[in-house]
């Protein structure tokens, strides 16, 4: 009988070939069913973690304001001496969002939110170990400019959410963000008078780098990156918020408004635990922060009625509620019940504003990452401002200057927005 060659091109003739090519196909299934598997795992975190990595974050700014007592007391010094140091954390950060935050469109953002978590970490245990008050603020400093993770993944958020969403995802992390200032000021206060304000700094480090490494861990890979200067995004920061009103009129009403609430939460600590105010401990001037729980509620609810009313309607309501929490703000230097429904207030106010602008930040150019970043640099700028002013304020006229600072903020920030659209 003739023998049958197996020609070299015919693979099937081969002793074991089918086998083998069945063996190759289906390994490279399962291969491609795990990536899949692995790509839907990271995209349900995201979102989550974004808005849990947004909280820790946003408690680092804060975390002083609530443990000024016992700075001061250890370093020998009066909290009213030592409450400069809440503003330098939001010039802190104002500075780290001008320079920082525009790279999330040029750099990878996995390891630039990597690189930053540990930075943040690093200043935080330095601000532990501080011996003094000036080296303290260099650590703040530090650590709050490193403190930009969520405003370079809040562009990523809105790109990725559907476009009747978009303000109830950007909601989301907003949510996060107040969250975190409340636990700033609850937990921080407890845990500083249990163990000492070091030790909250450490495990804010702590916090810090975990939530980041995760975050950073989650993030969508990205392979292609705009080219030019590293830094070019900084620079066209002024022509972006020139050409554009919508964005000016959001940057500027923000300021107002976070300057305003800055200068009444950050003094805040003060009124309650001076002699000459309610005399509370840090622990009991902590657990007010709890009132601050109206902004994360209210977030979502804000995010709906953007999406369905649009956001003027919103930031001119907001206005409102905030213009009427100052008074009572000024009662509640001497009555509790006014001072608790003022926080309420001040804080839907704030949360209701800041949905409404950052959305439309995020959608006004289209540029929305360096848009993002005149957007939070202009309400951080104002909060900074308005928080040393404040300080002052409360040093020389008490409360009632406090309260001053906080009605001019909101003033200014309405009035110059009027202006400009005349």
């Amino acid at each position: 009988m003739p023998v049958q060659e197996n020609r070299p091109g015919d693979r099937d003739a081969r002793p074991g070939g089918p086998e083998r090519r069945s063996d190759r196909f289906e390994r490279s299934e399962q291969e491609k069913r795990a990536g899949q598997e692995k790509r839907s795992v990271r995209a349900r975190l995201l979102l989550p973690l974004i808005a849990v990595c947004t909280a820790v974050t946003a408690a680092n700014i804060y975390l002083a304001a609530p443990l000024l007592p016992l700075i001061a007391h250890d370093f020998g010094s009066t909290p009213s001496a030592v409450a400069w140091l809440a503003s330098v954390a939001q010039f802190g950060y104002a500075t780290g969002l001008l320079f920082f935050a525009p790279l999330g469109d040029r750099v990878n953002r996995r390891r630039l939110v990597a690189v930053l978590s540990l930075v943040a970490a690093v200043a935080l245990l330095a601000g532990a170990a501080a011996g003094g008050t000036y080296a303290l603020a260099g650590a703040v400093l530090i650590a709050s400019a490193a403190t930009v993770v969520p405003q370079l993944l809040v562009p990523l958020v809105a790109e990725r959410a559907p476009a009747h969403r978009r303000a109830s995802h950007v909601a989301a992390v907003i949510a996060g963000l107040f969250t975190g200032v409340v636990a700033a000021r609850v937990v921080g206060g407890l845990a500083g008078q249990a163990f000492g304000w070091r030790a909250v700094f450490v495990g804010a480090a702590v916090l810090t780098t975990l939530l980041g490494l995760a975050t950073a861990f989650v993030l969508p890979r990205e392979t292609r990156r705009r080219g030019g200067p590293l830094f070019a995004g900084l620079t066209a920061l002024p022509g972006v918020v020139r050409h554009s009103p919508d964005l000016w009129r959001a940057c500027v009403r923000q300021a107002g408004m976070y300057g305003a609430w800055s200068a009444l939460w950050t003094s805040l600590a003060l009124l309650l635990t001076e002699t000459d105010g309610y005399g509370m401990t840090t622990a009991a001037a902590g657990l007010f922060g709890l009132f601050g729980l109206a902004a994360s509620v209210v977030a979502p609810l804000a995010g709906g009625l953007v999406d369905r009313f649009g956001a003027a309607k919103v930031v001119r309501s907001a206005y409102v509620v905030a213009a009427v929490s100052v008074p009572l703000f000024w009662l509640g230097g001497h009555v509790m019940a006014a001072l608790c429904a003022a926080a309420v207030l001040v804080h839907a106010a704030l949360v209701a504003s800041h949905v409404a602008n950052q959305t439309v930040a995020l959608t006004a150019t289209s540029a929305p990452a360096t848009a993002n970043t005149a957007y939070v640099v202009a309400g951080f700028a104002g909060g900074a401002i308005a928080s040393a002013l404040a300080g002052t304020a409360f040093s020389h006229w008490g409360w009632g200057g406090v309260c001053v600072v906080a009605g001019a903020a909101l003033v200014l920030g309405w009035t110059a927005t009027l202006a400009r659209r005349r």
